[in-house]
């Protein structure tokens, strides 16, 4: 059960497009313990990044241009964060052409970890990282217990969500979050919000592309 890193291309796309579409969604989040500002610049983000994404590329070479738009042309923190995500995931993947279920664990175990060499929050500290870390093993756990890309893959995506709707109850330590303290809590985490989608929408795509190589394969 794979996909090519060609077909790829859509998951980038479609991890665009979601982030674009919920930009006043995660900004209304975010108003709630932060600047109100977290969808507006991640679709801006994401937006520039779009426009230099190329039909030529591959899943790759879009999530290394995502990456290196959030570094370099999106402030604050979660520019940085995601940027370094990106590129891990761009470089658990470059040079495959087939992405499978090694390949997937080397992207995401790979993302996550680059990730938390720029941060010191942990889960349970209501940020990006409650959605990210419970996700991520439930994907490397699902994998090793041998289950299909599509199954471990939607797996990752319902911890993703339960991580997303667990920050509501949590008492923000870090980030700016953390400087209105009680006032957050019965809120949701915009950045978990943000890292929901984007899960989310990379296992959905993932999927349909998973399916259809099924099926082609099969009508061969």
């Amino acid at each position: 059960m794979s996909f090519t890193n060609k077909d790829g291309l859509a998951i980038a796309l479609k991890m665009v497009e979601t982030i674009q579409r919920n930009k006043v969604w995660l900004s209304e989040i975010d108003g709630a313990a932060g600047d109100g500002d977290h969808g507006i610049n991640m679709s801006k983000g994401f937006t520039f990044a779009q426009n230099k994404i190329e039909p030529a590329m591959n899943m790759s070479e879009a999530f290394l241009i995502i990456s290196q738009v959030l570094m370099e042309e999106i402030g604050g923190s979660m520019g940085p964060l995601y940027g370094i995500w990106f590129r891990g995931l761009s470089r658990g993947s470059a040079g495959h052409a087939v992405i499978d279920a090694p390949v997937l664990h080397a992207m995401f175990s790979g993302a996550l970890a680059d990730l938390q060499t720029l941060t010191t929050a942990m889960p349970g500290d209501k940020t990006l990282l409650d959605a990210l870390v419970p996700a991520t093993q439930t994907l490397n756990d699902a994998l090793a217990a041998g289950e299909h890309c599509a199954t471990s893959l939607l797996k990752m995506k319902q911890a993703a969500e339960k991580g997303f709707n667990d920050t509501r109850q949590m008492y923000p330590r870090v980030g700016r979050a953390s400087r209105v303290g009680e006032r957050s809590v019965g809120h949701p985490d915009a950045g978990a919000g943000s890292c929901m989608l984007l899960l989310s929408a990379f296992a959905d795509e993932a999927v349909l592309l998973i399916n259809k190589e099924a099926n082609d394969a099969t009508a061969d």
